[in-house]
């Protein structure tokens, strides 16, 4: 069977969110975060369709009065959640054959740090009610997040040991048995592996998303630092280094764009959910800023910004290294509070037609 797995530029149907409630950790910020998703979903709206979980019927029609009209259509399915990280518990997209199918990874709360049951089950559920332009989907065992994973497209793959690696996804497997599921499962060929990189605060044990992205035209955009007294200089200089020494396929260097490093946010709000950090922790935890956690849709990038100094030479990276889309700033400030950013929370849709 040919496999071919798209990268994130290929045209899209859509973008699924999942849309927080009062039962996700989002509960001590719900309103600013129901704020920020109606903002977000109506900018989507504005380039291509979403498709959107929703926890209850009620949240459903709620989420419906407050969409604004536009060309393209917000579909609403309810399917329960436990929390609104799409990236992650949503479906992988692949073309077998050159058909869209559906790979239904497991997701296990980033290494069962977090209750998951129901996000597990939220592509199997949106599937079973015609969400998806396929209803091709393939179950699979393995424990694979979507904020860990990276495709130009050509046979590319990239991610971090720290992640993929971590005993707390897939324990009984080496390294070598995890590319061969790789590659069997996506249809890739040239897997890297990225060994530094990391954020403060970060849960997800270093994935890619927040720390690398593949974009276009053979180029990486990365989170870099400059800063020698800063916690993340060490890692992040390692980790650009290694970047540079990496090929794609046909054994080609890289171009790369280095985004500026977000000077350090902290909470200073009390949470009070059971399932997130202590009040003691909250207030001194920094938290996982960083400006690679862009989505890229049908002819823009929503890239996320935080209210900083930073974030205007960010945008400007952003700009060079992909000119022929519109950059649209996107305001993440409310995201970071719950340790995650814009791709995250978002999971690209691709369209039928397989370019290959």
């Amino acid at each position: 069977m040919s496999i071919h797995f798209p990268p994130e530029w290929h045209p899209q149907f859509g973008v699924q969110l999942t849309w927080p409630h009062a039962e996700t950790d989002w509960q001590w910020i719900l309103p600013e975060v129901t704020q920020f998703y109606f903002s977000l979903a109506n900018t989507i709206l504005e380039y291509e369709n979403l498709v959107i979980c929703a926890h209850t019927p009620a949240l459903a029609d709620e989420i419906k009065r407050g969409l604004s009209s536009s060309k393209y259509e917000a579909y609403i399915y309810v399917c329960p959640s436990n929390d609104t990280w799409a990236r992650d518990h949503g479906p992988i997209f692949t073309f077998d054959n050159g058909q869209l199918a559906i790979r239904d990874f497991q997701f296990n709360g980033w290494g069962n740090k977090f209750d998951a049951h129901l996000d597990n089950q939220i592509t199997q559920c949106l599937a079973q009610k015609g969400a998806y332009p396929t209803d091709n989907r393939r179950e699979r065992s393995l424990v694979l997040e979507g904020g860990s994973i990276e495709s130009d497209g050509l046979g590319t793959l990239l991610t971090t040991k720290a992640c993929l690696l971590n005993k707390n996804r897939n324990p009984t497997l080496s390294q070598s048995e995890i590319e061969t599921e790789l590659k069997q499962q996506l249809g890739v060929s040239n897997i890297l592996w990225l060994e530094n990189g990391h954020l403060d605060g970060d849960d997800t044990d270093a994935h890619i998303d927040t720390l690398a992205r593949l974009c276009p035209q053979n180029r990486i955009v990365f989170q870099g630092c400059q800063d020698t007294s800063d916690s993340h200089y060490a890692s992040l200089q390692a980790m650009k280094q290694e970047l540079a020494e990496f090929k794609n396929a046909l054994g080609e260097p890289f171009e790369l764009f280095e985004l500026p490093l977000p000077q350090p946010v902290y909470e200073s709000s009390v949470q009070t959910s059971e399932t997130t950090k202590t009040d003691e922790q909250n207030h001194q935890q920094r938290l996982p800023a960083t400006y690679a956690n862009f989505l890229i849709i049908n002819g823009a990038v929503l890239f996320p910004v935080y209210n900083l100094p930073q974030d205007e030479q960010a945008v400007q990276v952003m700009q060079q290294a992909m000119p022929e889309h519109t950059i649209v700033p996107v305001d993440c400030s409310v995201l970071v509070r719950q340790y995650g950013s814009l791709h995250c929370i978002t999971m690209q849709i691709p369209d039928r037609s397989d370019p290959l």
